[in-house]
């Protein structure tokens, strides 16, 4: 039952670890599933008699699915409860991805990624809004950064254990090896998370509210928050952008680096595991808005470093404008339901992630064509803008409030 002096799990007791660390392995079983594939693209194109593009094609499924999912997963979850919701979802695209690797020819891998990424999108869609419920206000910021610490564990650690096993062996047991380690991730995400004492399902209040589509509107007729969904859109359509076609750039001349160590960027996602709860702990402190900022500028320099024609340089640039990227996510995701109606609080977060994976999926192609056309140089100065845009948007729409934490 729900307790109606239950202020939220604070730091130093055992709920709250235990909140953290299960929802640290939601993450992980999630992001690990989501962008596994993308370390075994070759094999699967090779296997599959496919051709590159197409089998990219498997990435774009599962995100799209997400993007489509996160919105009809919050409303589920306000019917049967948030830690509901994301178990359903972890465990349909557990079993989804086994199955995939089955698949003996494209489109039957594509409708089943499809499938995986609509299950995967019940975390994203709930996590933060079962956050904002269950965490004391003043320490939301820290716990989400905390969990944005495991999807960038997730998905560096997904593609690390694929790309080898798929090396030595194939590609599908490159994706069970996957599927293997996120099944371990999922339970403990199951036995850990506490349940939750502050939600009541729509079905049982009292005051019934606004329907669906008020819910989903409610969060629209928000400045502030339109200034946060443009955060997830600009930013990650940025981010997505530099991962997909650095690699392009350093094994072209002058660099000519070989593959095998051009895949080795993705461990300046490590970044991102340290700066999300750093960025957390620090939004206590000084608030929310001021270490947003502070985090685009730190995502602009490092994209700036990456003009140096050197790939030491390239490489400090890349952790460091990843480093920002995670940061100013994890203020962002966190902020959504925080500053939502409590009717609207599963679905403030859902839009902020449509917008997230909209913009991944949008940029992560278009500024493809930039980079073909003009060059790095010309690349690196539209991901800038993109930055600069996201700064102004906040700087103007997310103003300080006098509280640090809840507001601003």
């Amino acid at each position: 039952m729900n307790t109606e002096d239950f202020s939220g799990h604070v730091p130093r007791t055992r709920s709250y670890r235990r909140l953290i660390i299960g929802l640290f392995f939601a993450g992980v079983a999630t992001f690990a599933q989501l962008y596994s594939i993308q370390a075994l693209l070759p094999q699967v194109a090779t296997d599959l008699r496919v051709s590159p593009s197409t089998a990219a094609l498997t990435i774009s499924a599962a995100t799209l699915g997400v993007a489509a999912a996160v919105i009809p997963w919050s409303l589920v979850a306000d019917r049967i409860g948030r830690v509901q919701a994301m178990a359903i979802g972890i465990i349909t695209a557990t079993v989804l991805g086994t199955a995939a690797p089955l698949s003996t020819e494209i489109t039957t891998l594509l409708v089943l990624r499809l499938g995986e990424g609509i299950a995967l999108g019940a975390v994203p869609a709930v996590a933060l809004a079962y956050l904002s419920e269950e965490v004391h206000t003043r320490y939301v910021a820290v716990a989400a950064g905390s969990y944005t610490a495991g999807t960038t564990v997730g998905g560096l650690s997904g593609r690390l254990v694929a790309g080898p096993m798929g090396e030595i062996f194939d590609w599908r047991v490159g994706v069970w090896s996957v599927t293997v380690f996120c099944t371990v991730a999922a339970v403990l995400f199951l036995w850990l998370v506490p349940k939750a004492r502050r939600f009541i399902p729509g079905r049982l209040r009292t005051n019934a509210g606004p329907g669906m589509l008020a819910r989903l509107i409610q969060p629209l007729r928000s400045a502030r928050l339109l200034a946060l969904y443009a955060q997830g859109f600009l930013l990650m359509g940025a981010f997505v952008a530099v991962y997909n076609y650095l690699g392009f750039h350093l094994i072209a001349p002058p660099f000519l680096l070989p593959v095998w160590l051009v895949t080795l960027l993705f461990l300046a996602y490590l970044a991102g595991t340290v700066s999300s709860p750093w960025a957390g702990s620090l939004a206590v402190r000084v608030g929310r808005r001021s270490v947003l900022l502070g985090s685009i500028g730190v995502f602009i320099a490092g994209a700036a470093l990456m003009f140096v024609p050197s790939p030491v340089v390239i490489v400090v640039g890349l952790i460091i404008f990843t480093g920002g990227y995670f940061g100013a996510h994890a203020i962002a995701s966190s902020w959504a339901p925080v500053l939502a109606e409590p009717e609207s609080r599963a679905q403030a977060p859902s839009l902020y992630y449509f917008a997230f994976y909209v913009g991944s999926s949008l940029f992560g192609w278009a500024l493809g064509i930039a980079f073909g056309q003009w060059g790095w140089g010309w690349f690196l100065a539209i991901i800038i803008a993109m930055g600069l845009l996201a700064a102004v948007i906040a700087a103007v729409l997310l103003r300080p409030n006098r509280s640090p934490v809840s507001s601003g």
